[in-house]
């Protein structure tokens, strides 16, 4: 099969889709998206729903009319990130180029691209928390459980006991939560759905806890564009970002858009730069938050200075 085949793109971009649900702590949220309507190139129509409470049953007059408003609220994508990759003819060893670009694109969505989704939709969300000041303030090292629990109290309050919620943790206040005389032997192992996977994850008070690297744990970044001064490409904290400790939050309350994840291939005969396989990929995306969860959401900033 020629590696420029429909099948092994479709394929391959099936894969690497599987691989950032998966992969990423924020992949869940593309759970979320559901009837998501584009117009245009960049603007998604996502509905949200309200409708009218009860009201009396009249013996005489029946039921009072009630109203169901849904409505479509449009959104912008801002992410619109690209990578070309060459390797050339020579490198193809007895395994077979299908192979080779295989494992060469599966680690760049791992390593690359997988964190830095993770970082733009942490940073999206919790810097929307800061700047509505719903934040937790306390030392973690020792008031973890009671900051934790002020934030649940706070968004149950907001929203009800029937969401599930999930905790965004770095490293050093999932440990200062986890030896937290009040936790030692709180946190169970339950169930949690990622895409089509069901993972085992840690949680304290029906609240899934999921660690991230503190590198994905800022409220703002400079994502590189990969042109001149910043061919490196990636991702950069903002010398004004602040860093988060956890993010509390419903699970449905984000959206995760993937307007397109392409992968375009060619073989050295159609290369007109080199005698190599030439790999394109693209990934145009962004995360939304839903306007009736808006207001359950915490963020508790580190303060290390």
């Amino acid at each position: 099969m020629a590696i420029n085949s429909l099948e092994f793109r479709t394929t391959m971009a099936e894969e690497l889709d599987k691989a950032i649900v998966q992969g990423s702590t924020v992949g869940f949220f593309e759970d979320n998206l559901l009837k998501a309507k584009f117009v245009g190139a960049k603007t998604v129509l996502i509905p949200e729903m309200d409708m009218s409470g009860l009201g009396d049953y009249d013996r005489d007059n029946g039921f009072v009319q009630g109203a169901i408003a849904i409505t479509s609220d449009a959104f912008t994508l801002s992410q619109d990130r690209a990578r070309t990759f060459q390797l050339d003819r020579e490198d193809e060893d007895e395994t077979g180029i299908m192979n080779l670009a295989g494992q060469v694109l599966g680690e760049f969505v791992r390593t690359k691209v997988v964190p830095e989704v993770d970082a733009y939709c942490l940073s999206k969300i919790g810097g929307f928390a800061a700047e509505q000041g719903q934040t937790v303030t306390g030392d973690p090292a020792t008031e973890a459980y009671a900051m934790f629990s002020e934030a649940l109290g706070e968004i149950r309050d907001a929203i009800g006991y029937d969401e599930e919620i999930v905790c965004f943790a770095d490293g050093s206040f999932l440990r200062a939560l986890q030896s937290s005389p009040e936790v030692s032997r709180q946190i169970v192992v339950s169930d949690f759905k990622k895409g089509d996977v069901h993972l085992s994850v840690r949680s304290l008070d029906d609240v899934k806890l999921l660690p991230v690297p503190s590198s994905r744990m800022m409220t703002a970044y400079t994502f590189r564009s990969g042109g001149e001064g910043q061919e490196e490409g990636g991702f950069t904290p903002l010398d004004s970002a602040s860093a988060i400790g956890f993010l509390l939050m419903p699970k449905r309350a984000a959206s995760l858009v993937k307007k397109s994840e392409t992968l375009r291939t060619f073989a050295p005969e159609q290369n007109i730069k080199a005698d190599a396989w030439k790999f394109d990929y693209r990934l145009y995306y962004d995360v939304f938050l839903k306007n009736s969860m808006k207001d359950a959401i915490r963020v508790y900033l580190r303060d290390d200075g």
